[in-house]
């Protein structure tokens, strides 16, 4: 029942540890990624049964490196750091072609926008009646950070693949 416990959990360091696998054989069971972690197999095991309530960072950075999983940095900033959660954003990589068409939309609001932005912030002051548009403007724009980040992620997953 442990891998399919595992697998119905659907943790990211047990999935990301599973796609590393193809690679580097050593991964396929939690001893061998364990060895390579520092760690024991029963840490490990409670890190992907999401038994410990934080994972140490210097393992989630090394996860991150052995594994080519940049996402994993960005979701223990998004979900478990206390300094980053709710603000930073956790990405689940997209195929690159998806990526370009969400970029290439985003793009295409800030352009339906800027003039919007202009006229609000020309006077240095959001006015009262203002903030509804601003708060519209700075979703889009909040909107476009997320999809430039996760562009980011997925070229520095797939770059260092290459």
């Amino acid at each position: 029942m442990g891998n399919d416990y595992t697998k119905i959990c659907g943790n990211i360091y047990f999935h990301c540890r599973k796609k590393a696998s193809h690679n580097n054989p050593k991964l396929k069971s939690r001893e061998g990624a364990a060895e390579l972690l520092g760690i024991s197999a029963s840490s490990l095991s409670d890190y992907e049964l999401n038994k410990t309530k934080v994972v140490p960072v210097e393992k989630i950075a090394l996860m991150a490196e052995l594994y080519n999983a940049p996402e994993i940095k960005s979701f223990y900033c998004a979900k478990e750091c206390p300094l980053g959660e709710g603000k930073v954003v956790s990405v689940e990589l997209e195929h690159l072609d998806r990526l370009t068409l969400k970029f290439l939309s985003n793009l295409r609001s800030v352009n339906e926008i800027k003039d919007e932005l202009i006229d609000i912030s020309s006077d240095g002051i959001v006015q009262n009646y203002e903030f509804t548009e601003f708060r519209k403007i700075i979703k889009t724009i909040e909107e476009l950070y997320h999809t430039i980040y996760e562009l980011k992620i997925w070229t520095e997953k797939y770059i260092n693949e290459a």
